[in-house]
C-alpha cells in the first residue's frame, strides 16, 4: 500500500502511550501500526549496534520509515569536518534498515555558519545512493533573507534537498508556568518559519503549545499546507512535539482529526485498539 504521507512523533515510545497503542510484541511495533515514521533522535546522542538495527527492521512493516539524526559528533563537534570514517561506519552499522530508512536528518547547531557551506554540500554529495538528507539549519543568517540564506536554498534546490522547518512559534506562546514547558523552551530553537519548495518530500517538525487545543489555529495553515503537498503526490513527512513527550501521540492525534475534515481520504488514527498495519492512511 501507498500512503499520501508520513506522520510521526520523536520517539516510538513513552510510559503514557501504553494505554493508547494496539497490542505488540514490542513498543516498536505498537508504535507502527499507528504511526508510519518516526525521527531517530537517539543516533544523535549515541550509535546503536548492528543487531538492535536488525531487531527494529524485523519490528515495522516495509512502508514505515526511520528519520535518523546524524550523531552529535558529525553534526555538532566536527561540524561536518574530516568525518568520512565517522559516516562511513555509522551508515554500516545502520545497513540492515536500508529499505525504510527515509532521508537523514542533518541538524546543524547555530556555530554552523555561512562559511561553512561548502563543508555541507561536499558532505551530502559524498552520501551514497540512494541515500538522502533533509537539512535543519540554526544560524540567524539563514534566515535573514539575505546573501546568506539565498546561498543556502540555491544549493539545497540544485541537490534537490529538504530544508527542515520547524514550527516552534505555538510553544513560545505558552505561559512559562511549568519546569516542562520552561525546559522546552529554553532547549527549542526560536527561528523564523521559512519554507524552500523543492521537489524532494517536505519535512515539518511542529513544536505544540502545552495544551493541547490551543494548537488548532497553529496547525490550521499546516493542514492547508499539507493537503496541498498531498494533492501534489509530495508525501511530506510531519513530525508532533509537545513540551511533555507524551502528549505527543495526542497531538499526532488531533492533527489527525484535522486534516481528515480536509482531505477525507485520510484514515482516522485509531489508538486504543488492536487494527491492521498502518489503519492511519
Amino acid at each position: 500500500m501507498t500512503h499520501s504521507y508520513f506522520l510521526g512523533c520523536p520517539q516510538w515510545q513513552h510510559p503514557d502511550w501504553n494505554v493508547l497503542l494496539p497490542p505488540g510484541q514490542s513498543p516498536l511495533a505498537r508504535y507502527s501500526q499507528v504511526l508510519n515514521c518516526v525521527e531517530g533522535n537517539t543516533t544523535f546522542y549515541a550509535t546503536p549496534s548492528q543487531e538492535q538495527c536488525r531487531q527494529w527492521r524485523s519490528q515495522v512493516p516495509d512502508d514505515f520509515r526511520f528519520l535518523f539524526k546524524f550523531p552529535r559528533l558529525i553534526t555538532h563537534d566536527r561540524l561536518l569536518s574530516g568525518v568520512r570514517p565517522e559516516v562511513s561506519d555509522f551508515l554500516g552499522i545502520l545497513a540492515p534498515l536500508t529499505d525504510v530508512l527515509g532521508p537523514f536528518l542533518l541538524q546543524l547547531p547555530a556555530a554552523f555558519g555561512p562559511e561553512r557551506l561548502d563543508h555541507l554540500w561536499q558532505f551530502v554529495e559524498a552520501l551514497p545512493p540512494p541515500l538522502t538528507c533533509a537539512v535543519e539549519v540554526r544560524h540567524s543568517a539563514f534566515f535573514a533573507k539575505g546573501d546568506a540564506e539565498t546561498a543556502l536554498n540555491r544549493g539545497l534546490r540544485e541537490r534537490n534537498i529538504a530544508r527542515v522547518c520547524l514550527d516552534s512559534r505555538a510553544l513560545f506562546t505558552a505561559a512559562p508556568d511549568s519546569e516542562t514547558t520552561r525546559d522546552a523552551q529554553r532547549k527549542k530553537p526560536r527561528v523564523p518559519v521559512h519554507l524552500l519548495p523543492v521537489d524532494a518530500p517536505p519535512v515539518v517538525r511542529y513544536v505544540g503549545h502545552p495544551d493541547l487545543e490551543t494548537n488548532r489555529p497553529f496547525l490550521a495553515p499546516w493542514i492547508e499546507r499539507t493537503a496541498a503537498w498531498i494533492e501534489e503526490g509530495k508525501r511530506p513527512f510531519i513530525f508532533m512535539h509537545m513540551p511533555n513527550k507524551g502528549d505527543a501521540l495526542s497531538l499526532a492525534a488531533l492533527w489527525n482529526e484535522l486534516l481528515r475534515k480536509r482531505v477525507p481520504t485520510v484514515g482516522a488514527l485509531r489508538l486504543d485498539e488492536a487494527q491492521p498495519q498502518m489503519g492511519l492512511f
